[in-house]
């Protein structure tokens, strides 16, 4: 078989294919093969017609050569993209030339590329992620949710602040709709928890028991909840004094201080596994978002797109779980969910564009070598030789997709290397605290 290329507008190349009689030979024989297992034959089993005969009961060899044609259009066209190393993104639009009775076959394959995109400002580039460092906010309020647990609420006659608890009766109705609202007395709500809608929280601070607060919160695709709180009581939490005595007869520890050094030793491990946790993520999101929307083929996100719909359906179906199901136990309307699915996809692709745009921009390309060894850690994963993963994926075209998953391997790392992390305030962190490794024990050797 012989391929040859030439670049098309609007991203699209023109693959030409010649397969030789030889091969086709072997997709005769193959179509034949697998008719004789479907064709009725008298006089003979299925699976054992003899060529000639089966060929004069199905219409002809011409018969035979046009369904071998069709049975073996996708190998070779498959076989024909890890040839010329193209990396074709959507269906191709095939045209036989040549040879649909006898001869060479000749084809011509019109298909869209992946395209290659540039990227700016991937060097020194910052990526926000959660600060490893406990800060002193952070500490206090952690031991003040251990002092919680013997706090006493006492009533209070002043403007609510944040962490106030506050006896309420709440209605909320959808304005526009049928049905009765929803009522509730006496809800008791912690002022900053966020449990009825974010807004409340900072509309309800300097409001005095007595008094009422209307929230209009958006709930869907343009619908609104009213929320109506009529505020009865103000209650604030009065926490024990922070004594040994105290540490020694509600906690763990003995005393304060070793209370102290063990609520920050443990905020500390977390907080860093919280950091190390979200690099990856957050560092592939930056680099995506340096991708431009409009230079996204549509065809790889709607690709993207079906893919994600369809697991959605395979992992509800795994729950006995339908699509209708899902969407009324999630509240979303079925445009809303695709409309989420389409965002996530057109993210994973930008993704994968602004990988493969830093490949080529720091030479990261695979090497023989680097293809060769990550095959034989794939097919050992796979429980499949070498040489049967390196044929499956010639004649199925994967052989760039597999060259780029690996390079694309040595695109994070790179990245990982030089990338910026900042915290939420913009602050450089160190990476000397996100390469710790959190799972080990401290056994006290130090002492």
């Amino acid at each position: 078989m012989r391929a040859t290329i030439s670049t098309l507008d609007n991203n699209k190349i023109k693959l030409v294919v010649e397969v030789e009689d030889a091969e086709m030979a072997v997709a005769l024989d193959a179509a034949a093969a697998k008719l004789a297992q479907q064709v009725n034959v008298k006089g003979f089993r299925k699976g054992k017609v003899p060529k000639q005969v089966l060929i004069a009961n199905i219409g002809g060899p011409a018969v035979l050569r046009s369904e071998a044609i069709r049975e073996s259009l996708p190998d070779f066209y498959a076989r024909a993209i890890s040839e010329t190393l193209i990396d074709p993104i959507g269906q191709p639009d095939v045209t036989i030339t040549e040879g649909e009775e006898e001869g060479t076959l000749v084809f011509e394959a019109e298909v869209e590329v992946r395209p290659e995109v540039e990227i700016a400002g991937v060097e020194g580039l910052r990526v926000t992620i959660p600060s490893p460092v406990v800060s002193d906010d952070e500490f206090e309020a952690q031991i003040d949710r251990f002092r919680e647990t013997d706090a006493v609420l006492e009533d209070v006659d002043r403007p609510i602040v944040g962490g106030d608890l506050v006896n309420m009766d709440i209605k909320a109705e959808r304005p526009g709709t049928e049905g009765e609202p929803f009522e509730m007395s006496d809800f008791m709500y912690t002022v900053g928890s966020g449990s009825i809608v974010p807004e409340v929280d900072s509309l309800i601070l300097g409001l005095r028991a007595g008094e009422e607060l209307v929230v209009t919160a958006k709930a869907g695709e343009g619908q609104s909840v009213v929320y109506t709180m009529k505020l009865k009581q103000v209650k604030e939490r009065i926490l024990p004094e922070l004594t040994d005595e105290w540490v020694e007869e509600n906690t763990d520890w003995p005393t304060v201080d070793e209370m102290r050094d063990a609520v920050m030793t443990q905020m500390g491990k977390m907080k860093v596994v919280e950091a190390q946790m979200s690099q990856r993520d957050a560092t592939l999101v930056a680099l995506g978002d340096l991708v431009a929307d409009e230079v996204v083929p549509a065809v790889l996100v709607d690709a993207e797109t079906n893919d994600r719909m369809h697991d959605l359906g395979h992992r509800l179906a795994q729950q006995k779980m339908d699509l209708q199901q899902f969407l009324q136990a999630t509240g979303q309307t079925p445009d809303q969910l695709l409309a989420a699915v389409r965002a996530d996809a057109l993210r994973a692709v930008k993704i994968d564009l602004a990988l493969r745009a830093l490949v080529k921009a720091q030479g990261l390309e695979a090497s023989d070598e680097e293809v060769e060894e990550e095959l034989v850690k794939t097919a050992e994963a796979m429980d499949l030789s070498v040489d049967t993963l390196r044929d499956n994926l010639y004649q199925t075209g994967r052989v760039v997709s597999f060259r780029a998953e690996v390079a694309k391997m040595k695109a994070n790392t790179w990245l990982s290397e030089n990338v910026v992390f900042v915290d939420h305030l913009g602050l450089v962190i160190d990476k000397n605290l996100l390469n710790q490794d959190q799972s080990v024990e401290d056994d006290g050797a130090d002492e």
